[in-house]
């Protein structure tokens, strides 16, 4: 039941449970799994992969890329997954944001999202500012 995956995926800590939970047809299941602080990274980096619709989608690579398991392979799956998003003329933009803050993934990979074609020049101005306060 949806119900049940979505109890499952905010609050279980067993890593079998939470890969196998990844691959779940429902988006909110999919979006309280990258939330989780106990998902691992090998089921986060299977989540960069899941698609469903734009508002979905860019919630999900957000919470992604502020997740705290995230490791650099993770990183990189979501900024290629963004760069597409951009690529198609979507605003996945607090998703850049918080790639942005990501010391392991090097600013001149996030700065190069701003290049992209859905890049505004909001979105440009945003990124430098975060990618300068970097230490």
């Amino acid at each position: 039941m949806p119900a049940d995956h979505l109890a499952l995926a905010s609050a279980e800590k067993d890593s079998t449970v939470l890969r196998r939970l990844a691959h779940s047809p429902y988006p909110f299941v999919r979006q309280a799994l990258a939330a989780n602080p106990h998902t691992p990274p090998s089921a986060l980096l299977d989540l960069s992969a899941a698609r469903d619709s734009s508002w979905n989608d860019n919630r999900l690579l957000r919470l992604l890329a502020e997740h705290p398991a995230a490791d650099a392979t993770v990183l990189r799956a979501v900024r290629d997954a963004v760069a597409e998003k951009l690529e198609e003329g979507e605003r996945p933009y607090a998703a850049v944001l918080a790639l942005a803050d990501r010391p392991e993934l090097e600013a001149e990979t996030v700065r190069s999202l701003g290049n992209l074609a859905g890049a505004s020049a909001r979105l440009r101005r945003l990124l430098a500012q975060r990618l300068n306060q970097r230490v």
